[in-house]
């Protein structure tokens, strides 16, 4: 439960104020998952972990008669994406857990989730629950990080771990959190058990910007003391220690300045899935 309970508090509060950073650096997987939607043409489409609705909008856009709702633990997030989705009447957002939550009335055509779903506390039970949320033929697309070793952003961090939690760099991956679908083999036994099809898992190499503007590094430090692993090591640090974490992180984001913007490789998986037919 701690995952849902720092989304619907701390977390989800710092995602809502950080919404225009956390897009930015996510931007190349939303138009990976808009492309992937308009291939399927969907009529109606769920967007679970939907944030401050950054896919939702970027769907509506794309997809103007499609009705689409999207659905995130945090009433921060909810309160940020209806206020950017207001006078967009095929657009609503519900505070709520995709895990157990049930739409009024009809299915979907497309659940769809932008890094949103290896936050469940119970993956087996939410996919099984999405799986029920869709119509016949009905389709999954998601993305999520690869493993922690592959995505350079995490990678170049290593030292500020190294020096402040080292423990938590022996640790095993948890089942949940940011790199927990990070073996494709999980994803594929996950879907599989819970009614899919056999998914396609197609990598995704993008530029993770986490800073520009005037004073890029400034920018970045401020995201990772924000969002993330180095912010969640941070809370455990005492204000000594917390300022030399963030002057590391200051140096490191200061030696990937480029062209005014500061900017680490990351690695993705979009995974596509589609609903088991019936046998007749």
């Amino acid at each position: 439960m701690t995952e849902t309970l720092e989304w619907q508090g701390r977390v989800g509060e710092a995602w809502a104020e950080e919404w225009r950073r956390t897009d930015r650096t996510l931007a190349p997987v939303n138009e990976a998952l808009v492309a992937g939607a308009l291939r399927l043409a969907p009529a109606r489409i769920l967007d679970i972990g939907c944030g401050a609705g950054a896919t939702s909008l970027a769907l509506a856009d794309a997809l103007p008669d499609a009705a689409i709702t999207g659905i995130d633990l945090s009433g921060a997030l909810i309160g940020q994406a209806r206020e950017r989705a207001k006078g967009r009447p095929a657009l609503r957002f519900e505070t709520g857990d995709a895990a157990s939550w049930r739409p009024a009335g009809g299915s979907f055509d497309l659940i769809l989730s932008r890094h949103g779903v290896m936050f469940f506390n119970d993956a087996a039970a939410a996919f099984a629950h999405l799986r029920s949320l869709l119509a016949p033929g009905g389709g999954l697309l998601f993305s999520c990080f690869r493993a922690r070793g592959e995505n350079d952003w995490m990678s170049a961090l290593h030292p500020v771990f190294a020096r402040f939690a080292p423990a938590a760099l022996d640790a095993p991956e948890p089942p949940t959190g940011p790199f927990a679908f990070a073996d494709p083999a999980r994803i594929d036994s996950l879907l599989r058990s819970a009614g899919f099809a056999a998914p396609a898992i197609a990598p995704l190499d993008f530029d993770f910007v986490v800073g520009a503007g005037e004073d890029a590094v400034a920018d970045a430090v401020h995201y990772f003391g924000r969002i993330g692993p180095v912010a969640r090591l941070l809370r455990d640090l005492g204000p000594e220690d917390r300022r030399r974490a963030l002057d590391e992180v200051a140096g490191i984001a200061a030696a990937r300045l480029s062209d005014g913007r500061i900017a680490f490789r990351a690695a993705a998986w979009i995974v596509a899935g589609h609903v088991l037919k019936e046998p007749a």
